[in-house]
């Protein structure tokens, strides 16, 4: 079984955990530089202070509070802002991402390096020639950029003047943002992604809303949902030919019995947790279970009197997905004792766990392929697959990460059968981390995903050199073969 050709295969990374520079070339701050280092023990905190100038760390997880500021502390390790040094070793990095034989690479734009304060009055030109440098690089090997236009990363003068995407002005100086580096990029950059995972968007540092209203953020997403269908009508004036994606973390979703109650609560669980982003952004509307859900908690959105046009003109042209496990649902009073990515369920039995506790399911990821290709029929394209692992050298100093390789050829295989069995159409591949970079739900380090190893430390330390590890060479052969040598050789 063979893909199509012109598949692009690749790889993906993040600014926020990759690129670091965050004080330099005229970068502002963003949400995520006041986010310290965790563990999976210890969640990653916000450093906060009030008005008296009280100081303390909150949980990313537990929500900024309403009277409290975000700020650096200089005695804390902030893993953004050096991540793993990308702007300083970007010709390095792109040049070995062309020896693997990269036909595309995933990447975001920091919106702070564009818009210090998020604002287009603070337009930073020394941010556009950086990717602009980026890209045309990237070109010279005849590598597709996947661009990301927001991953993650609220500005902080934007959280802290109007708690961010609550406020409707965001959208405009989101689409001044979009459609400058649209104008910018519009020969060198075809794909364009939107936000990324925008069903884990919340509280202060994703949103940069404050306390823990579900009803505020489901305003602020409202915002996001019109910002992105913006860009999609912007973009295609100034380009027709733009291919213009959203992205969705999808992880797949089991009943845990054949009790009629366990399925409908897994339904009642994809919808809210997947379905209801993606059938905004794909099918230019709110869905019924989602005006329901919302009337049921008296969540009544603020809307003009185009809102609902603007969602239906700027559909997208494909929907993009993270898949790193899958998910089991129960109607049970018990203890989540299985992880994932942003989230917890009930372990699986039939399923094997990574080091961090997250099910390895590669029929999963046929599953949501046909799930999400079957309800939208629009391309897809998987744009984060990987694993989390603890790895060291050998006696001859090499990294010999057979549980990736293992994980990844598993999962494409999973993912021809899609196409080539049940005519999935999908774009590509870029499995996550393709270079090693600091983890988003812990900030961790030793959490390594890359095929490319990064010295460095969970502190911060190391000389951020770069060594292959074994993977590099099987994915090299993956790419070649066009996926027809996917198992690893002894």
């Amino acid at each position: 079984m063979s893909l199509p050709e012109g598949f692009l295969w690749g790889g993906a990374t993040a600014a926020n955990q990759y690129e670091g520079g965050f004080d330099q070339g005229g970068r502002g701050l963003s949400t995520l530089d006041i986010v310290t280092s965790g563990s999976q023990e210890q969640p990653r905190q916000l450093t906060v202070k009030d008005a008296q100038g009280n100081i303390r760390k909150v949980s990313l997880y537990e929500g900024m509070p309403e009277d409290w500021q975000g700020f650096l502390d200089e005695t804390q390790y902030y893993p953004s802002h050096r991540a793993t040094d990308f702007y300083h070793h970007w010709q390095e990095d792109i040049a070995l991402f062309a020896e693997q034989g990269y036909k595309a690479y995933r990447m975001s734009i920091s919106w702070t390096r564009i818009f210090p304060d998020g604002t287009k009055e603070s337009l930073n030109e020394e941010g556009i020639l950086f990717y602009e440098r980026i890209f045309n690089e990237l070109l010279k090997y005849g590598i597709e950029p996947i661009v990301t236009l927001n991953h993650f990363d609220m500005p902080l003068a934007l959280a802290e003047s109007r708690e961010g995407w609550i406020d409707r002005r965001t959208i405009e100086d989101f689409l001044d943002y979009a459609v400058l580096l649209f104008e910018r990029f519009k020969e060198q950059v075809k794909y364009w992604i939107t936000f990324n995972e925008i069903n884990f968007l919340n509280g202060y540092v994703f949103l940069g809303i404050k306390g823990k209203d579900l009803g505020k953020r489901a305003q602020a997403l409202h915002h996001v949902f019109l910002a992105s269908a913006r860009c999609v009508i912007e973009g295609k004036k100034i380009n027709p030919d733009f291919q213009i994606g959203m992205m969705l973390a999808s992880a797949g979703m089991y009943p845990e019995t054949c009790n009629p109650n366990d399925s409908m609560r897994e339904i009642e669980v994809s919808r809210m947790f997947k379905y209801l982003y993606s059938d905004v952004q794909c099918r230019g509307y709110y869905p019924e279970y989602a005006l329901k859900e919302y009337e049921r908690n008296g969540w009544q959105l603020v809307m003009e009197s185009d809102d609902l046009d603007l969602l239906r003109v700027g559909t997208v042209d494909f929907l993009s997905f993270s898949y790193y496990n899958s998910a089991v649902i129960s109607t049970k009073e018990q203890e989540k004792t299985s992880r994932g990515n942003m989230m917890e369920a009930v372990k699986n039995p039939y399923l094997e766990e990574s080091e961090w506790g997250w099910p390895i399911d590669p029929t999963g990821l046929r599953i949501v392929l046909n799930q999400l290709y079957d309800r939208y029929q629009l391309p897809l394209f998987i744009v984060e697959n990987g694993l989390g692992a603890l790895e060291t050298f050998n006696d001859q100093n090499e990294i010999v990460d057979d549980a990736r390789i293992a994980y990844l050829s598993a999962h494409i295989e999973q993912m021809i059968k899609a196409v080539v069995h049940d005519g999935v159409k999908l774009l590509g591949y870029t499995p996550w981390g393709c270079i090693d970079i600091i983890s988003a739900g812990t900030g961790e380090m030793k959490k390594r995903y890359g095929f490319i190893y990064v010295d460095l430390d969970d502190a911060g330390k190391g000389t951020f050199t770069r060594k292959k590890k074994k993977s590099f060479y099987w994915y090299k052969k993956v790419i070649e073969s066009n996926g027809t040598s996917i198992q690893a050789k002894p």
